[in-house]
């Protein structure tokens, strides 16, 4: 099979709206360069589209005209490189799905710890912020709670008394294997998310080591949240307040 037919069997298979890049194509590094000349005729032909350098999409049909890729297909753009996690979506619009607000933010966060990634493509648009450790893919969720925990005072529309419910209520459902990883995660996170998620973490009585996290804390520094112990029980513990 030429490297023509090749191509055009990947992208039959692949579905309408569905974002491709060279390394989708199953191809070696050295045919990138011929791809790119079938990529180009097949775009003539209006097989396919481009989205930004290097990234096409098979556009969907309708009765109403060619779609775009859908906000996440078109997000997933930025969140990975080479098939591999380097970024997550953090700020209001995470704490949205998380529940803790219903407000939609009309320009979203993406967290990677070494590259700055920031959109303005249409209605995609994004400031980029640092992430506290590297992303992956089995680490990225911890990160958010971890976020949320560190914004607790700045969430729109939510107390910080009914966003530490339901922020325990998620870490609750975490694995020890999970909880492990959230506490060393947390370590790498200002006092006051480790303060709080020692707390939480205290409260929900899970078998971890918070030790850990109450040593790197200052005795002498007080937490102000707003909260009282019937809100939390474990704040004096952790010097919150």
């Amino acid at each position: 099979m030429n490297l023509t037919a090749q191509i055009r069997t990947v992208i039959n298979e692949l579905p309408e709206g569905k974002t491709f890049g060279y390394t989708d194509l199953n191809i070696s590094k050295e045919k990138f360069s011929t791809a790119a000349k079938v990529l180009e005729r097949l775009q003539k032909k209006g097989i396919i589209k481009k989205i930004s350098k290097g990234v096409f999409y098979k556009p969907e049909q309708t009765i109403f005209g060619e779609l775009m890729p859908d906000y996440s297909e078109q997000l997933n753009l930025y969140l990975y490189e080479n098939g591999k996690r380097i970024a997550y979506e953090t700020g209001a619009s995470l704490y949205n799905r998380m529940n803790l607000t219903t407000q939609v933010a009309f320009r979203i966060k993406i967290a990677s710890r070494g590259k700055r990634i920031s959109i303005n493509r249409g209605a995609l648009k994004a400031k980029a912020v640092k992430s506290y450790a590297e992303v992956t893919e089995s680490n990225y969720d911890l990160l958010g709670f971890l976020d949320a925990i560190k914004d607790i005072k700045h969430i729109p529309d939510c107390s910080v008394k009914k966003a530490v419910k339901l922020i325990g209520n998620k870490i609750g459902n975490l694995t020890d294997l999970q909880i492990a990883e959230l506490i060393n995660y947390a370590l790498l996170y200002p006092p006051r998310v480790r303060a709080l998620t020692g707390a939480i973490l205290e409260h929900l009585q899970k078998n971890a080591n918070t030790e850990i996290l109450k040593e790197s804390l200052n005795p002498l520094t007080k937490i102000k949240l707003g909260l009282k112990e019937i809100d939390l029980p474990t704040i004096k513990n952790w010097n919150i307040a």
